[in-house]
Order: structure tokens, then sequence, then C-alpha cells
């Protein structure tokens, strides 16, 4: 049975989750953080923690953004096979609610309109989208915005197999500590492993967007995600990257099939509010 959706009903709902990703710290990265204060050791680490508390209480009860930098939107689109969109252009849908919220959301405008001529297009549009068509009737929306201070510690890897889990691991690593202070952390590392140069990437940023309270159900990679958590954790790097043992609140990789001879690696680091919000429509 086909389901009809009329995009202006997307538009509606992603303007809102643009103000609320921007204003709202979600429950899970709520929880992380609370936990993170019990299991600092640093002072600074702890005063600086809880100045982050204060922060994200602050903007939830007064409604302005937790950070300055409001991202780029990034929004991921689940589309069921059986929905047909009407009422006009999807992605002309999904910049409009991205348009609205940011406007009528008072959100800081960072996007310009060519990466060399850098003139401002004044409502943080276009926003960066990824489709996936998934069986059934409904559709899934996930918007992230996303912060440079972290996105620009991005990287890819592209490693040989024989460099094997111990490379990738090495990797990984490497990120992090050559992000240094400059991804705001406590940050949330985002991994991808496997498919194309592209492909990696793409699943480093979707795994920024799994809730804290997920591991991997692959089993090796559940266990490489709390490895690496606690390496990472050893590096002295600490909240605002001034000492402690709070660097990361969670790694969340995930894995695709790749070529025989290659071994792709992305990390997409995220700031300590990690903003995504998702629905179902």
């Amino acid at each position: 049975m086909i389901r009809e959706i009329n995009v202006d009903n997307i538009t509606e709902n992603i303007k809102e989750m643009c103000i609320e990703a921007n204003y709202y710290l979600s429950p899970d990265m709520k929880k992380a953080l609370k936990t993170a204060v019990d299991r600092e050791e640093s002072k600074l680490g702890k005063q600086i923690l809880d100045s982050l508390q204060d922060n994200l209480e602050i903007a939830e009860s007064d409604m302005i953004p937790i950070c300055q930098d409001t991202g780029m939107a990034v929004v991921f689109l689940e589309i069921g096979q059986d929905v047909h969109l009407v009422g006009g252009d999807l992605e002309d849908a999904v910049n409009k609610g991205v348009s609205q919220g940011y406007v009528e959301g008072y959100l800081r405008k960072s996007v310009v309109k060519d990466p060399l001529i850098r003139e401002n297009t004044k409502d943080n549009t276009p926003a960066v989208i990824h489709y996936s068509i998934v069986p059934g009737d409904k559709i899934k929306i996930t918007v992230a915005p996303k912060g440079f201070g972290s996105e620009n510690m991005s990287r890819v890897f592209m490693l040989k197999p024989a460099d094997g889990i111990e490379g990738v691991k090495e990797a990984i690593l490497t990120a992090v500590r050559d992000a240094g202070p400059n991804a705001c952390p406590p940050m949330v590392v985002g991994v991808g492993i496997g498919g194309t140069f592209e492909k990696c990437a793409g699943m480093a940023k979707k795994a920024l967007t799994r809730s804290m309270e997920e591991h991997s159900p692959i089993p090796y990679v559940r266990d490489m995600e709390e490895e690496l958590l606690e390496k990472i954790n050893c590096l002295g790097i600490g909240p605002g990257g001034l000492g402690g043992k709070i660097t990361a609140l969670s790694v969340n990789i995930n894995t695709y099939p790749t070529h025989i001879a290659g071994l792709p690696v992305a990390v997409n680091i995220c700031c300590h509010v990690n903003r995504h919000v998702t629905r179902e429509i």
C-alpha cells in the first residue's frame, strides 16, 4: 500500500528539529555528560564539565543556542519505498525547513554559497543531505547540525590491508591526538571502516548520530569501541583540552565491506554537544 506524504510535513519537522537540536541537548548526551562529571579525576576537568552543564541548563531555560556555532545542517533521510512524496520537490522542502529553522530560531548563519568566493547565504542553506531507501511507508529524519571546530579535525586514512586492526586503532588514536583541544572535548568519535573513500566518511558521520547508550552489534567492533575509548581517555587531553581523564564520551564505529586492496578508515569527531534529533513521520 502506497502512503502519500506531503513535503510540507517534512519542511515543518525539519524547521522544528533544527531549533530543537541547537537549544536542547539530546537525553543520551545529557546522561553521558553527567556520568563524565562523576568519573573525571582532575579538579580543573570537573570545573569545566560543571560549567558545560550550567551552559546547557541556561540554553534550555532561556531558549538560546547551546553553542554559538550552530553548525551546517546535516540531514539523514531514510525514506520508505512505499512512500509517495507529493506537494513539491523533496530537496527544496528540506532546505526550506533548514532556512525557516535558522531564521526563526535566531541561529547563526554559517554557510557560504561558494567555497572560495565566501558569500554568506544568510539562511544556513543548503543542507548536506544523505538519502537512503528502506522498506516500509515511513520517513525517518535525523538532523545533526555540525560545528566546524570539530569538523575541521576530520581525517581519512587509506590504509593497506596488511595494516590490519592494529593499524586501524593507531589511525583513530592519531586523529584524536592530533585534534587535541581543537575539537572542544570531551568529544564523541565517529568512525567508518571499509567501503571506499567517500563511503567510510559517510559512515563516520552517521556514527555520531547513534545513541550514546548503544554499541555496535558486532562483537569485535564493540570490543574495539570500548578499548579505544579507554585509550583515548588515557591521552590526557581532558575537558576543554586542559588535562584530565575524560577526553571522549564515546567511540562509535560503523563498518562496511571493502575491496581486497584497501582498508579505508574515516574519523569524524564531534564536540561535547554532539547535536542530533530524530523523528519518524
